[in-house]
């Protein structure tokens, strides 16, 4: 038996649950079921599954094995349809990774919708303040903001974005005027935590010469972890915030919040899709991706 029969056994087995119904569906005798689970565990040296009169549970290696197994069998089925012309609709496991504010806002309603245009589609959408290894198999696709930090994913850029200071107007209205980067020092600053970047310096860019730069420690009373939370006190007068455009972008054109130095603005803050190189030619990863593309309206 070769690795790829013995996946798609394992497979086969978890799946019916039990020695007596994987037989059936595959067509041999219990005891022949049996003697091949036993073959495959001594060939790899593990116990894959404890089994009972009546049923078969994975073991941690067991589950670990069927993991692998399943993306495995799921990929040989998508480079086949690769082969063979591309013209099977996309379909499997799509495995999404995103951060909580943007994912919630952006990325979760695109997956409704893209799941309706390709119900072949399984898409599990996990939202974390860490971007995940996709060398370790978590995920297939990640959206996150800021330059690929590993050369070896696949990068596609969705949206292009910055973060710019704003304020409500009866902040603004109530304080002395921001002139420049330093007087920001002077002012109530919401403060927001969402990676390991240093907590309340703020590094800005002119817009109109990059290697201007500006670095100004800021603080307030108010700090989070959580963006949305900061543009709601923000919106609510506490003072001035350093957000991205594709989230404040609505407020600032309704007024509700003003730019601060218009001239300044941090580094570009543009929002990719990362994928590792075994997912390249994966048809639901191009597909997801391109969708992604299409629908993501640059602020």
């Amino acid at each position: 038996m070769n690795a790829v029969s013995d996946l798609a056994f394992f497979a086969c087995l978890m799946q019916c649950g039990s020695l007596a119904a994987t037989a059936q569906e595959l067509g041999v005798t219990p005891p022949a079921v049996s003697r091949r689970l036993a073959a495959l565990e001594r060939r790899l040296g593990v116990r894959l599954a404890n089994r009972t009169t009546r049923s078969l549970a994975a073991t941690p290696e067991g589950e670990h094995y069927l993991e692998q197994a399943r993306r495995i069998l799921d990929d040989i089925g998508e480079l086949e349809r690769t082969l063979a012309g591309g013209r099977a609709e996309p379909q499997g496991l799509l495995r999404v990774n995103a951060s909580f504010g943007f994912g919630r806002r952006r990325i979760a309603p695109l997956v409704s919708s893209f799941a309706r245009r390709y119900p072949k589609i399984e898409i599990q959408l996990q939202l974390t303040d860490r971007m995940p290894l996709l060398t370790d198999a978590a995920f297939d696709v990640s959206i996150r903001f800021g330059n690929p930090p590993d050369s070896r994913l696949h990068a596609r850029r969705l949206l292009t974005n910055v973060r710019v200071p704003c304020a409500a107007p009866a902040y603004l209205d109530s304080h002395p005027p921001i002139e420049t980067p330093r007087d920001l020092a002077r002012h109530a600053c919401i403060v927001v935590r969402e990676n390991e970047a240093a907590w309340g310096v703020w590094q800005l860019f002119a817009t109109d010469d990059a290697t201007r730069r500006e670095s100004v420690r800021v603080g307030g009373p108010l700090a989070s972890n959580d963006g949305e939370t900061a543009v709601r006190w923000a919106l609510d007068g506490h003072g001035v915030l350093l957000r991205s455009l594709w989230d404040i972008g609505p407020e600032l054109a309704a007024g509700r919040l003003r730019r601060v130095l218009p001239g300044w603005q941090s580094a570009p803050a543009d929002v990719y899709a990362l994928y590792p190189e075994r997912m390249h030619l994966s048809a639901r990863v191009r597909a997801f991706v391109d969708y992604l593309a299409e629908n993501l309206a640059s602020p």
